[in-house]
């Protein structure tokens, strides 16, 4: 019984993972809005459990490694995005990551017009919200909420077998 359990919260996991990834998508290319470097580091997780959860179907054996795994994976994602969303408020100053481009104190008419043609976007800069809430803020929670799940699987996988 919990096997097929198991079964359907995975495929519910998959099936949020591809909607999350799609919505990103949408955002980004239909509605315009540019992600940051923190931003496509926050995809890794939902790609990776796609992946992970489809090898599950397709080997119909790993199911309590994989959700180990993913459970990781989710945990990750809820640090970085934590760390994005400490980066939004002002709690942290912005990394390596977040600024990818050398800033150089003495540029060239040229060079500061390429550097804004660029629209480098900053990780401080929210530039999409829903319900008042920024992605990274709603990604924290639901990495959180997804990685719980997976332990969950995984710490009673043996009891349910």
């Amino acid at each position: 019984m919990s096997f097929i359990k198991n079964k359907y919260t995975f495929n519910l996991i998959l099936i949020f993972c591809i909607f999350a990834l799609i919505v990103a998508y949408f955002i980004q290319y239909v509605l315009g809005h540019q992600p940051c470097n923190l931003c496509l580091i926050e995809r890794i997780p939902y790609f990776a459990a796609v992946i992970f959860i489809s090898l599950i179907f397709f080997l119909n054996k790993y199911e309590k490694i994989i959700s180990f795994i993913v459970g990781l994976f989710f945990i990750f994602g809820a640090i970085v995005s934590f760390y994005h969303v400490g980066i939004e408020q002002g709690i942290f100053s912005e990394s390596l990551v977040c600024d990818l481009t050398e800033k150089k104190n003495s540029l060239s008419a040229q060079e500061l017009l390429k550097e804004l043609e660029s629209k480098t976007i900053s990780c401080k800069d929210i530039t999409f919200s829903f319900f008042g809430l920024s992605l990274a803020t709603l990604n924290t929670l639901i990495s959180l909420i997804l990685s719980a799940i997976m332990f969950k699987i995984f710490k009673n996988y043996e009891k349910n077998k």
